[in-house]
């Protein structure tokens, strides 16, 4: 999963925990809020009726009776002021049920004990809850709606912002890791970034791909020059044996010197394989030749038909002739598909069979198939047998073990995409996959 993407899911996840989060502790928080300031303001009316008290006496209130009592119409609020010579509740905040005039509601409640001229009275006032919660349900719908509002601008600013802030990593991620290809021959620019974490990683992928590139080149012209420089003895030791076969005819010494050839022989193999992989990487081949590819699979074939009669190995082809392959060196190509035919039949049992075919649609590429009846390939061996000198348990001892790399190194040289499907005792299949570019329809 992409990290933007990581980024958005956590974004929203986060912000919809808060609003459910909001939700299910609105209802007590706005209770919570309205108690506390039901009971400020109860405070706030026992503050008046004591200055009142204060300033105007105590009959301010009781007009010489003994108790006071003050509701509103709706007896949403009201005042008791009443001798007590016997404390019977102490000096409290509480919620409770009084009767007033033959209704029964709950209040929130505060009441006070007091003395005035050596008498004890207590002071009770009271706010109807029904009128403290009427405001709950409105104040909720308000805030849930403010927080909405505010969890959707800020859900997508963070989106956006976040965005903006990972932009550099995905040119990064593209422009150094996904483009370039190997070895890196183009200038790397440097993506424009105030990010310094980005700027460092930018920076060090550049020098890493830098260093990789030079290695690379390092290795490929140490290959090159000593497979060069080994073709020159070679070819001396080569003569020198050839004029020693001539010139005798004691049959040890010639013994010898046909194991000495034999030994050379499979040398030199290995020296021009190298010398072409370099030629391949080097790019000192033109990509210029239009290929038929039908009439090319079966010249090979009748040149392979020797190798397949020792066998007794048969062979089909389903190429169709108007298949084309353009842009393309068709001696590195029929070296491609040559090494993949003669793997074919090396390691197929005798009797067995090769079904070479083509499929292609105008959305996909073309693919040849190339499937072998043969001894097959270890399943934990397949991601290593286009390595070099890789060896699988079922190589014979006559291979180098450069044919499968010559055949990834024209691949890579073409853009052609290689698979491969083996089954140990029922054969390998080869996928080469050519370019939607490289293939014309006559």
């Amino acid at each position: 999963m992409k990290l933007i993407t990581k980024l958005t899911l956590f974004t929203t996840i986060s912000k919809a925990v808060i609003v459910l989060l909001f939700v299910w502790l609105l209802p007590s928080m706005v209770e919570g809020v309205a108690s506390d300031y039901t009971n400020y303001l109860l405070k706030q009316q026992e503050k008046k009726v004591f200055v009142t008290i204060q300033e105007n006496g105590i009959d301010y209130y009781l007009e010489g009776d003994s108790s006071y009592g003050s509701y509103t119409m709706l007896k949403e609020e009201y005042i008791s002021l009443e001798q007590n010579n016997h404390l019977t509740m102490p000096d409290t905040l509480l919620t409770s049920k009084r009767m007033i005039e033959g209704d029964t509601l709950t209040y929130r409640l505060l009441v006070r004990n007091f003395e005035y001229d050596g008498k004890s009275y207590i002071l009770e006032i009271g706010k109807a809850l029904a009128s403290i919660n009427q405001y709950d349900k409105p104040l909720q719908r308000i805030a849930l709606s403010v927080l909405l509002i505010l969890v959707l601008l800020t859900l997508i600013t963070d989106l956006g912002f976040t965005h903006v802030v990972l932009r550099p990593l995905k040119r990064i991620i593209r422009s150094k890791l996904y483009s370039p290809k190997f070895p890196y021959n183009e200038k790397l620019e440097p993506v424009a970034t105030s990010t310094s974490d980005f700027s460092y990683l930018d920076e060090a992928l550049i020098n890493l791909m830098h260093r990789i590139t030079a290695d690379f080149e390092r290795e490929r012209a140490f290959t090159s020059n000593a497979s060069h420089e080994l073709m020159t003895p070679m070819g001396i030791l080569q003569n020198k044996m050839e004029n020693i076969m001539l010139s005798t005819e004691d049959r040890d010494v010639l013994e010898k010197v046909s194991v000495m050839m034999k030994t050379l022989g499979r040398l030199k193999k290995i020296v021009n394989s190298l010398l072409l992989i370099s030629r391949i990487e080097n790019n000192q081949y033109a990509r210029q030749d239009t290929i038929a590819l039908a009439p090319m699979i079966s010249e090979m074939m009748k040149e392979l038909e020797p190798l397949m009669e020792e066998k007794g190995i048969r062979y089909t082809t389903y190429i169709p002739n108007d298949i084309i392959v353009k842009s393309a060196s068709k001696d590195l190509l029929f070296q491609l598909l040559y090494n993949l035919l003669t793997n074919a039949i090396r390691y197929n049992r005798t009797g067995g069979s090769i079904e070479i075919s083509g499929n292609y649609s105008p959305e996909e590429k073309y693919v040849i198939i190339i499937r072998d009846t043969g001894i097959g390939i270890e399943a934990g061996e397949l991601p290593y047998i286009f390595d070099r000198f890789k060896k699988t348990s079922s190589s014979c001892s006559s291979s180098n073990g450069l044919g499968l790399s010559i055949v990834k190194s024209i691949a890579d040289f073409h853009g052609i995409e290689i698979k491969v499907s083996s089954v140990r005792h029922h054969g390998s299949s080869f996928f080469v996959g050519f370019p939607q570019m490289m293939v014309n329809l006559q």
